[in-house]
């Protein structure tokens, strides 16, 4: 009889018979085994040995490596997510470089409890000769690499320098041993929380500064000259950065060659009577293309109008990169291109909007499709993406996930609010938030990820009739891997994707495109020029305060949002302007003298300052209720943004009757209130906002941590009794609120805390308490969102 240890079990929900781990299938359905292996994170662990089997599932294979045998279960979750694992969550859209929390390991009885919490997409080798063991660290390998991939694991670590910064654990950047590759790509091991001093660009020239004797003979003036510039402050921003670096691949990519073959299959389907789903080339297609495009969308709003949009958007933006690349004049370096991309999302957006407008088509009636598209340019794939089927990247090495699917689940992670695993076993978890043609680009927000190629590979791109219940990563080692080792043809492998998706799917149209890339390296003997480096690039501007910034990935666009208006013959409006600003001026100023409530609203705005140096978020102040009117003053307020901190002066404010009303710190924004109250903003708490909430309701919500509270408010308050109806956010219940403490997270009306926060508040490094200044990032701002 097998050792219970030893034993994997089937993922097949409807199976999962037990296998011994050296099966690669199960022996009772024949379903891939899937091997799951994580990275322990926490004391608890110290406590097993090798082989030990915890909390009957979890088998420990060597020093914090974790074997999930039973991968078709859903791991523990903890109620509340601890304020050191937060980076975790924000930095989700960095999955391809950072590991995601995947549940708690709790000890069954007589084990030791301690916590310990369990890492997923950690750079651990889940298939080959090395599987289950750590992939290499980037300084045993760097002197045996090229040129471009020396390259292009300094462009990964300046792409995540910003964003791992601002979530206070840019120093893992800065420590070699978490630091490890999976052919070119960079993976982290773990997240590494900042000390007190705050990291800088100078210490990555420092790091790097150790690799310059060890680097390729073709690049080691250039990193010379670039540790120099970091060293003394001459490069400023991870952007110039950024640049430095593109360029000197764009000059290592001459020496390179890449070709390309594109096969697409897209079937109805076992149970649909129409295939909304579309794909370019149209399907089926084999082909050495000579434009190096492949797309596949998914139509929403049934057979009056998915299968529609899909085509629309498919044939908008063929067109529009197809003359993209037929014109020489346009200079296509990564920022332009990128740019492009964007715009084409938009332009098949604006396409689909307005058939639906034209149509009259309204709410869940309006048609719409999600996109997923591949361009190859020189050295680089570039994979544009909204809604969610999705792009994957397989080379020898393993299969990645490179697209984060535009749905509730994803989003509550990227909000911090719930680990991925949690969320998606969530009611509507896999409705969207965004899709081509729901609503106007204005709200759109496309991403755009780079891809530096110096190996051979193949990305799929798949609806989610294939992508649904791990299907790629159940296969991909068995028809996809199969490509680079020549054993069998692209054509069918789209063929056998298809039936996989029919067969062990079944409940949508399947769509599929495989582009499989050859890269040709320098010929021996072929010279490579030393590179030097160039001009540093400007620093970008501040950008206005109306614009706002695309969620950003490692590689994914630093464009700013922008729509572009059609040129106007119109005179200017500004004079008109100008004469209702003085009258808004004027009817503000009398307002201000004649009427005391308005002098109440408009005094504990003025002299709002943000301690963040971030570009300030267009201000939500006028989006309270109309029964209860926000006065702009006409001194200029500055928004309230993520990272800003706040100091209240009492605990109370008046509600809509002109009542006192507790100002409230709640665990969510739409929970029932009797159990959504954290509790009572005592006077003189200190606030950091991390978020700001916008949705149908016309007021706005901030996410806040306490940083510290000085007094404890023990007024008498006349709660209003709740209505027994729909719960009112507004109302207060007849019950007594404990004050807030230090340390606990929970949302607050803007509403109600702009008329208590103290306008002469200067933060302190003593008054701070557990927040920092300029902790916190911007988060999206949250709309109603088609469900597909």
């Amino acid at each position: 009889m097998n050792n219970s240890a030893a034993t994997l079990y089937c993922s097949n929900l409807n199976c999962q018979a037990p296998n011994p781990q050296s099966h690669n299938f199960c022996q009772k359905c024949r379903t891939p085994l899937l091997k799951r292996y994580l990275w322990a994170v926490g004391e608890g662990i110290e406590a097993y040995k090798a082989g030990d089997l915890i909390a009957e599932r979890y088998l420990l294979k060597s020093d914090r490596i974790i074997l999930d045998t039973k991968p078709a279960l859903s791991p523990e979750m903890l109620p509340e997510i601890s304020n050191s694992l937060m980076p975790y969550l924000k930095l989700s859209p960095y999955q391809l470089h950072v590991p995601q929390l995947y549940g708690l390991l709790t000890p069954t009885e007589g084990q030791r409890n301690a916590e310990t919490w369990l890492l997923e997409q950690v750079p651990i080798y889940s298939c080959g000769n090395g599987e289950g063991t750590l992939m290499p660290e980037l300084t045993s390998v760097w002197k045996n690499a090229s040129a471009m991939r020396q390259l292009t694991w300094l462009w990964q670590m300046a792409n995540l320098w910003e964003p791992l910064q601002i979530n206070h654990v840019g120093s893992s950047l800065l420590t070699p041993a978490l630091l490890r590759v999976e052919g070119s790509i960079l993976r982290l091991l773990i997240l590494q929380a900042d000390r007190s001093s705050p990291v800088t660009l100078q210490n990555l020239g420092q790091l790097w500064s150790k690799w310059v004797a060890a680097s390729h003979p073709t690049i080691g003036k250039f990193l010379e000259q670039v540790c120099q510039q970091l060293n003394q402050g001459a490069v400023q921003t991870a952007e110039q950065l950024v640049g430095l670096l593109d360029e000197a691949m764009e000059t290592i990519g001459r020496s390179q060659s890449c070709t390309y073959q594109i096969v697409t299959r897209s079937d109805t389907g076992p149970t649909r009577r129409q295939n909304e789903d579309a794909c370019y080339p149209p399907s089926p297609s084999s082909t050495n293309p000579s434009l190096p495009l492949a797309i596949v969308c998914d139509g929403i709003g049934g057979h009056e109008g998915g299968e529609v949009a899909s085509h629309l958007a498919i044939a908008t933006i063929q067109e529009r990169v197809q003359n993209l690349l037929a014109n020489p004049a346009n200079p296509l370096n990564p920022t332009a291109l990128t740019l492009e991309l964007e715009n084409f999302a938009c332009a098949a957006n604006d396409v689909i909007s307005q058939r639906n407008d034209t149509e009259q088509r309204l709410d869940r009636q309006r048609m719409g499709t999600t996109l997923v598209m591949a361009l190859a340019h020189a050295h680089e794939m570039y994979i544009t993406h909204v809604g969610d089927s999705r792009a994957y990247w397989i080379t020898r090495t393993g299969c990645r996930q490179i697209t984060l699917d535009d749905d509730i689940a994803s989003r509550e992670v990227r909000l911090g609010y719930a680990l991925y695993r949690d969320a998606v076993e969530q009611s509507g978890a896999g409705s969207l938030v965004q899709a081509l043609g729901m609503s106007s680009s204005a709200t759109l927000h496309p991403s755009v990820q780079r891809f530096v190629l110096d190996e051979d590979g193949v990305f799929l791109l798949c609806s989610d009739g294939l992508s649904d219940n791990d299907r790629v990563e159940q296969y991909w080692e068995t028809e996809i891997l199969p490509i680079l080792e020549g054993q069998i043809d692209l054509s069918t492998a789209g063929t056998r994707l298809i039936e996989i998706g029919n067969t062990k799917n079944g409940h949508d149209n399947v769509t599929v495109a495989l582009v499989y890339c050859q890269v040709a390296s320098a010929q021996t003997g072929q010279q490579v020029t030393a590179l030097q480096m160039g001009a540093i690039p400007p620093a970008a501007p501040t950008p206005a305060p109306a614009a706002s910034v695309r969620s950003q990935s490692p590689s994914a666009s630093r464009i700013k949002t922008k729509i572009i208006s059609p040129q106007s013959t119109t005179r200017s409006p500004l004079p008109l302007l100008l004469v209702l600003l003085l009258l808004a001026g004027v009817s503000g100023a009398i307002a201000y003298w004649l009427i005391p409530e308005v002098q109440d609203r408009v005094k504990p705005l003025i002299g709002l300052t943000p301690p963040s140096s971030r570009s300030p978020e267009p201000s939500a102040a006028s989006s309270s209720p109309s029964a209860e009117p926000v006065v702009t003053p006409s001194t200029s307020v500055p928004s309230l943004e993520a990272g800003l901190l706040l100091q209240t002066t009492r605990s109370t404010t008046k509600n809509v009757q002109g009542k006192e009303v507790p100002v409230l710190l709640r665990r969510g924004v739409q929970a029932p209130q009797n159990q959504s109250v954290v509790g009572l903003v005592s006077d003189g708490s200190i606030l950091q906002v991390s978020s700001i909430q916008r949705n149908q309701d016309p007021d706005s919500w901030l996410q806040v941590k306490v940083c510290s509270t000085l007094t404890t408010s023990n007024s008498q308050l006349s709660p209003e009794k709740v209505n027994s109806g729909t719960p009112n956010p507004r109302a207060v219940p007849e019950v007594t609120y404990r004050p807030i403490k230090q340390g606990e997270i929970g949302w607050i009306r803007e509403s109600d805390v702009l008329p208590v926060i103290n306008p002469n508040f200067a933060p302190t490094s003593a008054n701070l308490g557990e927040c920092a200044i300029g902790a916190a990032d911007p988060t999206p701002t949250v709309t109603s969102s088609p469900s597909k």
